[in-house]
């Protein structure tokens, strides 16, 4: 996979790859961020995997989650997935994501967190951004009577992320299974897949083949649907 370098003349937020954190508050406007050193890279040489991180120093929103984004990434390197991490000011919707980030190649996501009306079933819908989804034609095609958004408590209780750093990636967070993950086929085919790594001031890219990996891996077995 070709490095994704943001193209810094036509983003306001992504700056170059590995910027520094961001205020993890909402910002009033999204400023460029200027560059960091890059650290924490593997030093397995056996896996030649391109992982860049950056030590986080504003530690106040990772302390509240069951999984830093560092021990995510370091997981994705114990099994090989090679990606590779952009950091830029917090983003908290589809459409700042799309005014601000630039020029970013592939496909990016987005993802809902659905329950059933009696609260005992669970899914986390993975498709592309710009996607519309129709929740009453979704439910029979999931099994499920009827689908509502699950609420900011259930999301971090089962998935272990706040609202706006919803990801497939916190499928790690899930160790009873009790979120059933749905992926719509057509993200196999863009490449690479940018999506949050637990929190909404990053942006992770790898490739369809190493998303399913790592699915697998958390011990789920994906639903593919043609939404």
């Amino acid at each position: 996979m070709r490095p994704l370098v943001p193209n810094p003349q036509k983003s306001a937020i992504f700056g170059p790859i590995l910027g520094p954190r961001a205020d993890p508050q909402r910002p009033s406007g999204l400023p460029a961020v200027p560059a960091a050193p890059k650290t924490g890279a593997p030093t397995n040489p056996s896996q030649q995997l391109r992982h860049r991180t950056i030590a986080m120093s504003d530690t106040s929103t990772a302390a509240r989650l069951p999984t830093s984004p560092e021990s995510l990434i370091q997981r994705l390197a114990d099994l090989g997935i090679e990606v590779e991490v952009h950091r830029h000011a917090p983003v908290f919707t589809v459409e700042e994501s799309q005014a601000l980030r630039g020029d970013l190649p592939g496909g990016h996501i987005k993802n809902l967190f659905l329950r059933n009306k009696k609260g005992d079933r669970m899914w986390l819908v993975v498709v592309e951004e710009t996607r519309r989804i129709d929740l009453k034609a979704l439910a029979p095609m999931i099994g499920a009577d009827k689908l509502s958004f699950g609420s900011p408590d259930r999301l971090m209780t089962y998935l272990g992320v706040l609202p706006g750093s919803v990801t497939p990636l916190a499928l790690i967070n899930d160790k009873a299974h009790q979120v059933q993950p749905v992926l719509d086929r057509a993200l196999l085919s863009m490449n690479p897949l940018h999506c949050h790594p637990l929190t909404n001031d990053m942006t992770l890219s790898l490739a369809p083949s190493g998303l399913l990996r790592f699915i697998e891996a958390c011990g789920h077995k994906p639903i593919y649907l043609d939404l």
